[in-house]
């Protein structure tokens, strides 16, 4: 598997066009995908928009967890 980039955006605070809400948390995530993404994680929209909302307590880790089990992030 090779690293592939994916469109970041500092000024508009989004990642793969999923806005986020400020700089704090789009660099936290940010940095989850890529580090996850040598890994071999393939990110989608919706994995990016998955991971903002547990990185902003909008969904429990419980929940972020059945997610990934049920590769809901791949959709």
């Amino acid at each position: 598997m090779s690293y592939t980039p994916i469109p970041i955006d500092r000024e508009t605070l989004t990642i793969m066009d999923v806005p986020f809400p400020s700089l704090e948390v789009w660099e936290s995530a940010a940095f989850a995908i890529g580090s996850n993404m040598f890994e071999g994680y393939e990110p989608t929209r919706r994995g990016i928009e998955i991971i903002r909302d547990y990185t902003l307590g909008k969904i429990s880790l419980d929940t972020f967890i059945r997610a990934a089990r049920d590769k809901a992030y791949a959709k």
